[in-house]
Protein backbone atom coordinates (compact mmCIF):
# COMPACT_ATOMS: atom_id res chain seq x y z
CA UNK A 1 0.00 0.00 0.00
CA UNK A 2 1.60 3.35 -1.02
CA UNK A 3 2.34 5.62 1.95
CA UNK A 4 -0.08 8.28 0.68
CA UNK A 5 -2.89 5.80 -0.04
CA UNK A 6 -3.98 4.03 3.15
CA UNK A 7 -6.61 1.30 2.84
CA UNK A 8 -8.84 3.00 5.45
CA UNK A 9 -9.09 6.17 7.51
CA UNK A 10 -9.96 7.29 11.01
CA UNK A 11 -11.02 10.92 10.89
CA UNK A 12 -11.35 13.43 13.72
CA UNK A 13 -14.39 15.73 13.93
CA UNK A 14 -13.92 19.13 15.57
CA UNK A 15 -11.12 21.03 13.87
CA UNK A 16 -10.81 18.47 11.08
CA UNK A 17 -14.26 18.06 9.50
CA UNK A 18 -15.73 21.24 10.96
CA UNK A 19 -14.73 24.27 12.99
CA UNK A 20 -16.39 27.40 14.31
CA UNK A 21 -19.90 26.20 13.46
CA UNK A 22 -19.34 25.19 9.82
CA UNK A 23 -17.79 22.44 7.73
CA UNK A 24 -14.15 22.90 6.75
CA UNK A 25 -14.18 23.88 3.03
CA UNK A 26 -14.00 20.72 0.95
CA UNK A 27 -14.64 18.37 3.89
CA UNK A 28 -18.09 17.23 2.73
CA UNK A 29 -16.72 16.41 -0.71
CA UNK A 30 -13.75 14.58 0.79
CA UNK A 31 -15.99 12.17 2.72
CA UNK A 32 -18.21 11.74 -0.33
CA UNK A 33 -15.16 10.74 -2.40
CA UNK A 34 -14.17 8.11 0.15
CA UNK A 35 -17.69 6.70 0.13
CA UNK A 36 -17.92 6.56 -3.67
CA UNK A 37 -14.52 4.86 -3.88
CA UNK A 38 -15.50 2.32 -1.23
CA UNK A 39 -12.65 3.38 1.07
CA UNK A 40 -13.62 2.46 4.65
CA UNK A 41 -13.57 5.16 7.30
CA UNK A 42 -14.79 5.86 10.81
CA UNK A 43 -15.23 9.24 12.45
CA UNK A 44 -13.62 9.29 15.89
CA UNK A 45 -13.77 12.01 18.50
CA UNK A 46 -12.78 12.84 22.05
CA UNK A 47 -15.67 15.27 22.29
CA UNK A 48 -17.83 14.64 25.35
CA UNK A 49 -20.15 17.62 24.92
CA UNK A 50 -22.78 15.70 22.91
CA UNK A 51 -24.11 12.17 22.51
CA UNK A 52 -23.38 10.23 19.33
CA UNK A 53 -26.93 10.89 18.10
CA UNK A 54 -26.45 14.63 18.63
CA UNK A 55 -23.12 14.56 16.80
CA UNK A 56 -24.71 12.79 13.83
CA UNK A 57 -27.37 15.51 13.77
CA UNK A 58 -24.74 18.23 13.93
CA UNK A 59 -22.82 16.67 11.05
CA UNK A 60 -26.03 16.52 9.01
CA UNK A 61 -26.59 20.26 9.55
CA UNK A 62 -23.10 20.87 8.18
CA UNK A 63 -23.90 18.83 5.08
CA UNK A 64 -22.36 15.46 5.98
CA UNK A 65 -24.23 12.23 5.30
CA UNK A 66 -23.14 10.02 8.22
CA UNK A 67 -24.72 6.98 9.88
CA UNK A 68 -24.48 6.51 13.68
CA UNK A 69 -22.46 3.33 13.21
CA UNK A 70 -19.75 5.31 11.42
CA UNK A 71 -19.00 7.39 14.51
CA UNK A 72 -17.12 6.28 17.64
CA UNK A 73 -16.77 8.59 20.64
CA UNK A 74 -14.64 8.73 23.78
CA UNK A 75 -17.84 8.58 25.86
CA UNK A 76 -18.77 5.28 24.23
CA UNK A 77 -15.24 4.01 24.81
CA UNK A 78 -15.48 5.02 28.47
CA UNK A 79 -18.76 3.17 28.91
CA UNK A 80 -17.26 0.10 27.26
CA UNK A 81 -14.21 0.22 29.53
CA UNK A 82 -16.33 0.61 32.67
CA UNK A 83 -18.50 -2.34 31.69
CA UNK A 84 -15.53 -4.58 30.92
CA UNK A 85 -13.92 -3.68 34.26
CA UNK A 86 -17.11 -4.53 36.13
CA UNK A 87 -17.82 -0.98 37.32
CA UNK A 88 -21.54 -0.67 38.02
CA UNK A 89 -21.88 2.65 39.85
CA UNK A 90 -20.25 5.63 38.15
CA UNK A 91 -19.99 9.34 38.92
CA UNK A 92 -19.86 11.18 35.57
CA UNK A 93 -18.14 14.54 35.19
CA UNK A 94 -19.11 15.43 31.63
CA UNK A 95 -21.93 17.41 30.03
CA UNK A 96 -25.41 16.00 30.54
CA UNK A 97 -25.96 15.88 26.77
CA UNK A 98 -23.46 13.01 26.49
CA UNK A 99 -24.90 10.90 29.32
CA UNK A 100 -27.22 8.83 27.06
CA UNK A 101 -24.09 7.11 25.68
CA UNK A 102 -23.22 5.76 29.15
CA UNK A 103 -25.66 2.91 28.70
CA UNK A 104 -25.84 0.12 31.26
CA UNK A 105 -24.20 2.13 34.05
CA UNK A 106 -25.78 3.32 37.30
CA UNK A 107 -25.03 7.06 37.41
CA UNK A 108 -25.07 9.29 40.47
CA UNK A 109 -23.22 12.37 41.67
CA UNK A 110 -21.17 14.56 39.38
CA UNK A 111 -23.22 15.83 36.44
CA UNK A 112 -25.74 12.97 36.58
CA UNK A 113 -28.49 15.09 38.15
CA UNK A 114 -28.97 12.38 40.78
CA UNK A 115 -27.94 13.12 44.37
CA UNK A 116 -26.27 10.06 45.86
CA UNK A 117 -27.29 8.84 49.32
CA UNK A 118 -25.03 9.58 52.31
CA UNK A 119 -21.88 7.52 52.31
CA UNK A 120 -22.29 6.47 48.67
CA UNK A 121 -19.11 5.84 46.76
CA UNK A 122 -18.90 5.03 43.05
CA UNK A 123 -16.82 2.29 41.48
CA UNK A 124 -15.39 4.82 39.05
CA UNK A 125 -15.20 8.51 38.23
CA UNK A 126 -15.57 9.31 34.52
CA UNK A 127 -14.05 12.65 33.52
CA UNK A 128 -14.89 14.48 30.31
CA UNK A 129 -14.94 18.14 29.36
CA UNK A 130 -17.11 20.27 31.63
CA UNK A 131 -15.65 23.50 30.27
CA UNK A 132 -16.55 26.52 32.37
CA UNK A 133 -18.48 24.31 34.78
CA UNK A 134 -15.28 23.11 36.37
CA UNK A 135 -14.97 24.62 39.84
CA UNK A 136 -13.28 23.92 43.15
CA UNK A 137 -16.46 22.26 44.39
CA UNK A 138 -16.71 19.97 41.35
CA UNK A 139 -13.05 19.00 41.60
CA UNK A 140 -13.46 18.42 45.33
CA UNK A 141 -16.38 16.04 44.77
CA UNK A 142 -14.42 14.00 42.22
CA UNK A 143 -11.36 14.03 44.50
CA UNK A 144 -13.35 12.67 47.44
CA UNK A 145 -14.72 9.82 45.34
CA UNK A 146 -11.19 8.94 44.24
CA UNK A 147 -9.88 9.03 47.81
CA UNK A 148 -12.77 6.73 48.71
CA UNK A 149 -11.44 4.10 46.32
CA UNK A 150 -13.05 4.94 42.97
CA UNK A 151 -11.09 4.33 39.77
CA UNK A 152 -10.27 7.35 37.59
CA UNK A 153 -11.34 6.99 33.95
CA UNK A 154 -10.58 9.94 31.66
CA UNK A 155 -12.57 10.10 28.45
CA UNK A 156 -9.75 12.20 27.03
CA UNK A 157 -6.60 13.95 28.10
CA UNK A 158 -6.54 16.58 25.39
CA UNK A 159 -4.77 19.77 26.38
CA UNK A 160 -6.90 22.33 24.55
CA UNK A 161 -9.29 22.87 21.66
CA UNK A 162 -10.40 25.75 19.46
CA UNK A 163 -13.49 27.61 20.69
CA UNK A 164 -14.71 30.98 19.47
CA UNK A 165 -11.40 31.67 17.78
CA UNK A 166 -9.18 30.99 20.78
CA UNK A 167 -7.47 27.98 22.32
CA UNK A 168 -9.50 26.77 25.31
CA UNK A 169 -8.59 24.35 28.09
CA UNK A 170 -9.86 20.82 27.45
CA UNK A 171 -10.28 17.97 29.95
CA UNK A 172 -6.57 17.11 30.21
CA UNK A 173 -5.53 19.78 32.74
CA UNK A 174 -8.35 18.76 35.09
CA UNK A 175 -7.50 15.07 34.74
CA UNK A 176 -3.89 15.90 35.59
CA UNK A 177 -5.04 17.85 38.65
CA UNK A 178 -7.11 14.93 39.93
CA UNK A 179 -4.22 12.54 39.33
CA UNK A 180 -1.84 14.79 41.24
CA UNK A 181 -4.18 15.31 44.19
CA UNK A 182 -5.34 11.70 44.55
CA UNK A 183 -2.15 9.90 43.56
CA UNK A 184 -4.21 7.78 41.15
CA UNK A 185 -3.26 7.37 37.51
CA UNK A 186 -6.13 7.79 35.09
CA UNK A 187 -7.05 5.16 32.54
CA UNK A 188 -7.53 7.03 29.26
CA UNK A 189 -10.56 5.73 27.36
CA UNK A 190 -10.40 8.03 24.31
CA UNK A 191 -7.53 9.13 22.11
CA UNK A 192 -4.56 8.65 22.47
CA UNK A 193 -5.29 5.35 24.22
CA UNK A 194 -4.28 2.25 22.22
CA UNK A 195 -7.57 0.73 23.42
CA UNK A 196 -9.49 3.44 21.62
CA UNK A 197 -7.62 2.95 18.37
CA UNK A 198 -7.97 -0.82 18.67
CA UNK A 199 -11.74 -0.50 19.06
CA UNK A 200 -11.90 1.84 16.07
CA UNK A 201 -9.91 -0.62 13.93
CA UNK A 202 -12.31 -3.38 14.97
CA UNK A 203 -15.20 -1.20 13.84
CA UNK A 204 -13.48 -0.92 10.46
CA UNK A 205 -13.40 -4.69 10.17
CA UNK A 206 -9.91 -5.26 11.54
CA UNK A 207 -7.49 -3.95 8.89
CA UNK A 208 -3.78 -4.00 9.69
CA UNK A 209 -2.96 -0.91 11.75
CA UNK A 210 -0.16 0.13 9.39
CA UNK A 211 -2.62 0.37 6.49
CA UNK A 212 -4.83 2.90 8.29
CA UNK A 213 -4.25 6.64 8.68
CA UNK A 214 -5.62 8.72 11.53
CA UNK A 215 -6.33 12.25 10.30
CA UNK A 216 -6.75 15.02 12.85
CA UNK A 217 -5.71 18.44 14.14
CA UNK A 218 -4.24 17.32 17.48
CA UNK A 219 -0.53 16.54 17.30
CA UNK A 220 -0.59 14.46 20.48
CA UNK A 221 -3.93 12.67 20.68
CA UNK A 222 -4.54 12.19 16.95
CA UNK A 223 -1.08 11.86 15.43
CA UNK A 224 1.06 10.67 18.33
CA UNK A 225 -1.63 8.37 19.68
CA UNK A 226 -2.19 6.79 16.28
CA UNK A 227 1.51 6.25 15.69
CA UNK A 228 1.95 4.64 19.11
CA UNK A 229 -0.86 2.22 18.19
CA UNK A 230 0.84 1.33 14.90
CA UNK A 231 -1.28 3.53 12.61
CA UNK A 232 -0.11 6.37 10.42
CA UNK A 233 -0.67 9.80 11.89
CA UNK A 234 -1.67 12.61 9.52
CA UNK A 235 -2.00 16.20 10.73
CA UNK A 236 -4.27 18.85 9.19
CA UNK A 237 -3.48 22.58 9.29
CA UNK A 238 -6.97 23.48 10.51
CA UNK A 239 -8.73 23.67 13.88
CA UNK A 240 -6.30 23.88 16.79
CA UNK A 241 -3.24 23.48 14.52
CA UNK A 242 -0.43 25.91 15.25
CA UNK A 243 2.82 26.00 13.19
CA UNK A 244 4.96 26.50 16.28
CA UNK A 245 3.54 23.36 17.88
CA UNK A 246 4.51 21.30 14.84
CA UNK A 247 7.98 22.86 14.72
CA UNK A 248 8.79 22.32 18.39
CA UNK A 249 6.72 19.23 19.18
CA UNK A 250 8.26 15.83 19.78
CA UNK A 251 5.72 14.14 17.48
CA UNK A 252 6.51 14.02 13.75
CA UNK A 253 3.44 13.39 11.55
CA UNK A 254 3.69 10.89 8.72
CA UNK A 255 2.03 13.49 6.53
CA UNK A 256 0.75 17.07 6.90
CA UNK A 257 -2.31 18.17 4.92
CA UNK A 258 -3.52 21.69 4.33
CA UNK A 259 -6.98 20.40 5.25
CA UNK A 260 -9.17 17.32 5.00
CA UNK A 261 -10.07 18.51 1.49
CA UNK A 262 -6.73 17.07 0.30
CA UNK A 263 -7.71 13.56 1.40
CA UNK A 264 -7.88 11.11 -1.49
CA UNK A 265 -9.48 7.63 -1.65
CA UNK A 266 -7.17 4.63 -1.23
Amino acid sequence: MPPDRPSAYLIDLDGTLYAEGAAIPGAVSALARLRVAGTPFRLVTNSTSRSRAMLVGRLARYGFDVEPGELFTATMAGADHATREGYRTVAPFLPEAALPDLTGLDLAGGSSGRTPPPGWRPDAVLVGDLGSRWSHGVMQEAFEYLMGGAALVALSRDRYWLQDGRLTLDAGPFVAGLEYASGRAAVIAGKPSPRFFGAALSALGGPAAGEVAMVGDDLWSDVGGAQAAGLRGWLVRTGKFRPETLETGEVVPDRVLGSIAELAPG
